[in-house]
């Protein structure tokens, strides 16, 4: 199991970013390998369920996710399984006038597909991913 944090600031409130940033379907707008996200639907406690595509080294994995955790405008877990098992976390802080978004996921590579030599580039490309994702949707929210 591999565990990537990333925190970043955004310069808008705390429920704009929640707002956008909770519904799935937005997810491809600001992250490079997220080939695709459908049959998204709004669970009943908030959150969502929904079914994706997804580019690793070039490997294209199919899975779907369900919020497991909910707190409006505060944080939100989503849970993957399929392709890549994972857990993603948003914390959202209120930082000035703005938003400290702080992210947690903990996944599992697909050794059997990708083998032990793509391990390191794998863990390498994710973490460049992560900063890609943080500075996509800072440039998408800030005014």
């Amino acid at each position: 199991m591999q565990r990537l944090e990333k925190s970043g600031f955004i310069n808008a409130p705390v429920e704009e970013v929640f707002d956008y940033w909770k519904n799935p379907a937005n997810q491809p707008e600001v992250w490079p390998s997220l080939v695709e996200v459908k049959d998204v639907q709004q669970l009943p406690g908030g959150g969502y369920s929904w079914k994706w595509v997804y580019k690793m080294a070039g490997i294209r994995f199919e899975g779907q996710s369900e919020t497991v955790e909910f707190i409006p405008n505060q944080k939100f877990s989503d849970k993957s399984t399929g392709g890549i098992e994972s857990k993603f976390t948003w914390e959202f802080i209120p930082e000035n006038d703005g938003t400290r978004l702080n992210m947690s996921v903990e996944y599992n590579i697909p050794m059997p597909v990708l083998g032990k030599f793509a391990e390191s580039f794998v863990i390498k490309q994710s973490d460049n991913e992560g900063d890609v994702v943080f500075a996509n949707l800072k440039a998408r929210l800030e005014k």
